[in-house]
């Protein structure tokens, strides 16, 4: 697999060095002491220092797909070949990015690399320090955050698990060394996803409960993280275990009656309901004069519902998306209390616990709606349980770099299954239920370069 030597330097020393771009630096000679981190403060410094690379820049082309909006024939024109490929489900490889970079692969990658760098360093320094606390925050920190972005990668780059077949679809290649020079192939879905949970078990056991900010990883964050592996697994016992320990951590919710919906803003950076804190990738599909509300997503909310007014704005005669955990216009895609009281009431519902499914659904929308208006949904199967409760996940997660994951893993379930369409200048266009396309292609230039197998499409 090929990686820019280059990008990945220039990420490196900025991250290193506090971004201390200064001209006497730049004249000085090399100092390997400058760039070489050598103790638990410098990989921990290197990781805090890297937020500009570590907390953002999620892969976020899933977005695009998953057919929560659309943009009109009028603004379509203007997006990247990139974006038209993945907003159409294009069906065939050829020219599917252009000469682009692949940033939702590249920016990746040159993470997992740094993570690599801090995993590599910290086993060096190893004797003595297994039991100092920093040292272990530091090495769970990294396990966090590799495991963290090729469980993203997965999503978009390999077909979505199935215990049938993961041992012989094509996986990631799985990079575990700072060593750019070892040739790295695709493995099986099934290896990847053993590397991510492999990543992780190991994270919760070093990191804290309580992180010094919400952008470093934690104890609630590890659970938070393997619940939502397991449950694209479809392994919902286990998705139930880690929501559940999740939320025995942290469990605050936020009442949007408390919020102004009037503020550009209404969900600030840091709310009580963040975990942990990282953004996706902002491509200009995503941009407010573009991104038009799916009328079916809209519609779904109640008249009592305050989400809509708080998740959504209109901008030039059209309903776009303002709502974001990051306080910005910027998507997040980090882990929140919320996901994991849908994950865990998804997985009661699924293992028949329907009381406890429904309490923890009640609790989460008597918080969303106008104070009084609310009266808790009663149900008599497991299946009214899922249906509703896969219904509020959608209003709830919109635009968090979710439903892609969600789309994947129902689609296996007639019951659940979602034909998206959409149709450009006249013309329609479909991605069928369990289609190749939920699959995208790699950059030919890893194809290419890196001796990798391009996925079928």
């Amino acid at each position: 697999m090929k990686i820019n030597k280059l990008y990945v330097l220039i990420i490196s020393l900025l991250s290193i060095l506090n971004c201390g771009c200064k001209k006497d630096w730049l004249d000085a000679k090399p100092s390997k002491s400058l760039v070489v981190p050598t103790t638990v403060a410098d990989y921990q410094a290197l990781l805090d220092n890297s937020t500009s690379s570590m907390n953002i820049n999620q892969p976020s082309l899933g977005v695009i797909s998953e057919g929560d909006f659309y943009v009109n024939d009028t603004r379509f024109p203007g997006l990247s070949q990139t974006e038209r490929s993945v907003y159409l489900w294009a069906p065939t490889t050829d020219n599917f990015y252009s000469a682009a970079t692949v940033d939702d692969w590249t920016l990746s990658y040159a993470r997992i690399l740094n993570e690599n760098v801090v995993l590599d360093g910290l086993s060096k320094i190893k004797a003595g320090n297994q039991s100092n606390p920093a040292y272990k925050n530091v090495e769970g920190s990294a396990l966090f955050y590799r495991s963290f972005d090729y469980y993203n990668l997965a999503q978009l780059f390999c077909n979505s698990y199935s215990s049938n077949t993961a041992k012989t679809d094509l996986g990631l290649p799985l990079r575990t060394s700072a060593n750019i020079n070892i040739t790295v192939n695709r493995s099986s879905v099934e290896q990847t996803y053993e590397q991510i949970k492999s990543d992780v078990l190991q994270a919760v056991q070093l990191l804290p409960i309580k992180p010094l900010t919400p952008m470093r990883p934690s104890k609630p964050a590890a659970y938070g993280l393997l619940s939502r592996i397991y449950l694209s697994q479809q392994i919902y016992d286990k998705a139930l275990l880690y929501a559940d320990s999740c939320l025995q951590l942290q469990n605050s919710l936020m009442d949007y009656n408390q919020l102004n919906s009037a503020d550009p803003r209404p969900i600030q950076m840091f709310n009580p309901e963040i975990i942990f804190n990282s953004t996706l990738i902002t491509y200009l599909s995503f941009l407010t004069t573009r991104l038009i509300i799916d009328p079916n997503l809209y519609q779904s909310y109640n008249g009592n519902d305050l989400r809509p007014a708080n998740f959504f704005t209109t901008v030039g005669g059209n309903l776009t998306y303002k709502g974001s955990y990051s306080g910005s216009s910027t998507l997040f895609g980090g882990i929140a209390t919320d996901e994991m009281y849908l994950n865990r009431a998804e997985c009661f519902a699924r293992t028949g616990k329907i009381t406890e499914a429904m309490a923890d659904l009640n609790k989460l929308l008597k918080l969303r709606w106008k104070t009084g208006t609310y009266q808790n949904a009663s149900v008599t199967t497991a299946d009214e349980a899922l249906i509703l409760i896969l219904s509020e996940r959608r209003k709830e997660l919109c635009f968090r770099g979710l439903r892609w994951t969600d789309l994947r893993r129902l689609n296996v379930d007639s019951r659940f299954q979602t034909t998206l369409t959409r149709t450009v200048s006249g013309q329609k266009y479909t991605l069928l239920p369990n289609s190749l396309r939920y699959t995208l292609p790699i950059d030919i230039n890893e194809i290419t370069l890196g001796g990798l197998q391009q996925n079928p499409r």
